[in-house]
């Protein structure tokens, strides 16, 4: 029997081999559409839509007025997930040389801005409060060597923090203390953190960010603190390209 897939996907199928194998070396060029049309008999339409999958399962990036070439898809590093990980600002290890930590690293930063706001329907279902109840809304960008790694976006009730010192999460005399110290601050004791992690296509200005293609899969890690009332004191989602990181757990079993 002949092969049932549409002509675009075989295309790019083939592709995608070529580059696993190693055929298609990490920056080579992938073949024009001259070449792939000719090659594949196939019509520019065909050969587009086949470069447009390669590109959004980040096989591929163009380069304007160059043409489209292999992207590196070694793994950039781990998100570590450990009770003090969690808490940290940078809660990442990178694929370095020597396997050095993101945090004995000084040209690893990040960057954030904090704004007031109303909750959105979905935050407010997760924060326990009101759509349109107000939060501070932070936004952060983790770069190293100035390109960003990773996206998180925070959101805490401005019930619980407004007109104290922690009501911006990077000023002010607890900045960078993370959600447990910061909280601690203000004499609410944060005892669990619960995480959910999923995986979705990136919007446009994910992508710009982190140089990938609208529609490339990012995996998004949702994490909720509560405190020993069990109830939500901040939210986020971080944001990481799905085919360059991995999400490394610490699990410890009780005696």
């Amino acid at each position: 029997m002949g092969d049932a897939r549409p002509m675009y996907q075989r295309i790019a199928d083939d592709l995608r081999r070529q580059i696993d194998e190693g055929g298609l070396a990490v920056g080579a060029r992938i073949p024009s559409r001259a070449e792939l049309k000719r090659a594949y008999k196939a019509s520019d339409q065909t050969v587009d839509r086949a470069v447009r999958v390669l590109k959004a399962a980040g096989y591929a990036i163009g380069q304007f007025g160059r043409g489209v070439f292999v992207s590196d898809r070694a793994p950039i590093g781990a998100l570590v997930r450990t009770t003090d990980a969690v808490d940290s600002p940078l809660a990442a290890r990178l694929s370095v040389p020597g396997g050095s930590a993101v945090g004995a690293q000084p040209d690893l930063v990040w960057e954030a801005v904090s704004t007031g706001t109303v909750a959105p329907p979905g935050i407010a279902e997760r924060l326990g409060i009101l759509p349109g109840d107000r939060v501070m809304c932070t936004q952060y960008e983790y770069l190293a060597d100035r390109r960003p790694l990773q996206l998180a976006t925070s959101w805490e009730p401005l019930s619980l923090t407004e007109g104290t010192d922690v009501v911006f999460p990077e000023r002010g005399p607890y900045a960078r203390r993370g959600v447990r110290g910061r909280f601690a601050a203000i004499g609410i004791q944060v005892v669990q953190a619960r995480e959910v992690v999923g995986s979705r296509p990136s919007t446009t200005p994910e992508a710009d960010a982190l140089g990938c293609v609208p529609g490339q899969c990012v995996t998004v890690v949702e994490r909720t603190h509560y405190d020993a009332r069990d109830r939500p004191v901040e939210t986020s989602d971080t944001v990481l390209l799905g085919d360059r990181w991995r999400l490394e757990y610490a699990i410890t079993f009780g005696s």
